[in-house]
């Protein structure tokens, strides 16, 4: 199995900015995105990784991309892979925020800053969204083992990798502290720190 996986929240993009809900949709970064991309990746490259794996989404592909030429890693050590797409949202592609509560009614879940829907058309549920987190730590760990890898991915998928890593439910993965854009998921986590945060780079 892989020795060390490092979750990685793309950088801003515009519907990220605009408040829109993004998931399928694929839009770019914004210029904020772009800068925080770098500066991630230039914090990874000091850990030192053996392969990047992204999702075809350009927001999630560019940051992966920066953090692949940072660690001046082989270009046989970059990988787009399908399955770390973000959760389809259904019908709420491409709406505000803001309209959550009214397209989902109570079929949400309220964390610290994000309110989760759970089922709404067209939407993978997150018992899915689990499974698929399984199926992606299955396939690292059977092609990169003994390897440090990191994916690159979106919000709610992260949450659920991490999840499926610890053994977790889907609402225990989601009830855990917000992932900002490139914040960092460490598995496992490091000696006395609390899995429910991000990384803290020194």
């Amino acid at each position: 199995m892989a020795t060390k996986i490092y979750i990685v929240r793309h950088g801003q993009d515009e519907d990220n900015a605009a408040l829109i809900l993004n998931g399928h949709r694929d839009m770019p970064l914004t210029e904020m995105g772009r800068e925080q991309a770098k500066a991630v990746a230039a914090k990874i490259a000091t850990i030192g990784v053996d392969a990047v794996l992204a999702s075809p989404l350009q927001r999630a592909n560019f940051t992966g991309r920066a953090i692949h030429e940072a660690c001046n890693l082989p270009k046989e050590n970059f990988h787009t892979i399908d399955i770390l797409k973000e959760r389809d949202f259904g019908v709420l592609t491409g709406q505000p925020v803001a309209n959550i509560q009214k397209v989902a009614g109570d079929s949400i879940l309220q964390t610290d800053k994000v309110t989760y829907f759970l089922e709404v058309p067209g939407a993978e549920v997150f018992p899915d969204l689990l499974t698929r987190g399984r199926t992606i730590l299955d396939f690292v760990n059977e092609n990169f083992a003994g390897k440090k890898v990191v994916l690159v991915g979106h919000g709610d998928i992260n949450k659920m990798i991490r999840a499926a890593y610890l053994n977790w439910t889907w609402e225990e993965g989601l009830k855990t502290a917000y992932v900002g854009n490139t914040d960092v998921i460490e598995l496992p986590p490091a000696d006395g720190t609390d899995p429910h945060q991000t990384m803290k780079f020194e």
